[in-house]
This record gives structure tokens, sequence and C-alpha cells, in this order.
């Protein structure tokens, strides 16, 4: 997606385009089986929490970013390690809260090619964060540290311990 040298175009433009197939994918393609009628108010319901929720988290990367925040996976020349709020617990948050507002707004329609592509925008994401990652370890000295110290890239699987 990019040879280390831009600041990422080629990763978010196959994000955006990823982001577009969830959104306006069909809710139905031949041979995949649509969802059974009796699960559809339950993911709804599931949908409508994972989009809120997705929609908090990223929210709250965005903001904890501050001037740091840029749509390209490069970070600013001038920026600074953001580790503390939101950054304690998963070290792109903003990732995690695309993914579940992907994931929830693919199960409000009920649109099974929605929530595959939705799958495919995690794997996409875990690529897109190792790049980035070399970037920032690159930039910052401790961003290494800070890895040993938040041990989830994208979903929250390890919490970090508290120093008391």
């Amino acid at each position: 997606m990019s040879d280390g040298r831009g600041r990422g175009e080629g990763w978010v433009a196959a994000q955006l385009f990823l982001l577009g197939g969830i959104a306006f994918a069909p809710r139905e393609l031949p041979g995949l089986p649509p969802l059974p009628a009796g699960l559809r108010v339950p993911a709804a319901a599931v949908g409508a929490v994972l989009l809120a929720a997705g929609l908090v988290v990223g929210g709250l990367g965005a903001l904890q970013l501050g001037s740091n925040l840029t749509i390209f996976p490069r970070p600013k020349g001038d920026g600074e390690l953001v580790e503390s709020g939101v950054y304690g617990m998963v070290r792109h948050p903003i990732y995690t809260g695309v993914l579940l507002a992907a994931l929830g707004f693919s199960l409000l329609r009920g649109a099974a090619p929605s929530l595959l592509l939705s799958l495919a925008l995690w794997g996409f994401f875990e690529l897109k964060a190792r790049r980035e990652e070399r970037w920032l370890a690159e930039q910052f000295p401790r961003y290494r540290g800070y890895i040993r110290r938040v041990p989830s890239r994208i979903v929250p699987l390890h919490w970090p311990k508290r120093h008391e």
C-alpha cells in the first residue's frame, strides 16, 4: 500500500473503499444466506449498541489525539505520542471505534455482505496498524515500551495493569 516514504495515502484510499462497500453493499447476494427473520430484531439491537459504542470509542480516540490527529497512518512530524486515556487500553482506539461502528451498522441493516466486509475491515486495520506502528516506532523511541504496556492493538483483550 505504501513504500514507506509517503503519508500512507494508499491505506486511506483502501479504507474509504472498504467503508463505502460496507455502507452501500446490497442487503443480500445470491449464494449468501440472508439473516434469518427471527434474528433481525436481536441483531438490530446488538447493532445499535455496537454502533453507539464505536462512535464513543472512536470519538474519544480522536479527541484525545487532539492536534496529533491525521487521516493518514504516518504520524505528524511535530506530533506527540499519546499513551493515556483510551490509548492506555488499546493502541488504535479510532480503528476500534470504526470497526465497532461498521459491525453495528451491518447488523442494523441485517446485511450479510456488509457484515463480511466489516470482518475484512478488521483484517485491513490489523495490517494498517502494523505499518503505522513501524512509523510510530521510528518517530517515538518510547513507542516499543508503550507496546509492552498496552499489548492490545485494536481489540482490547489485555487490560493494562494499574500501578499503585
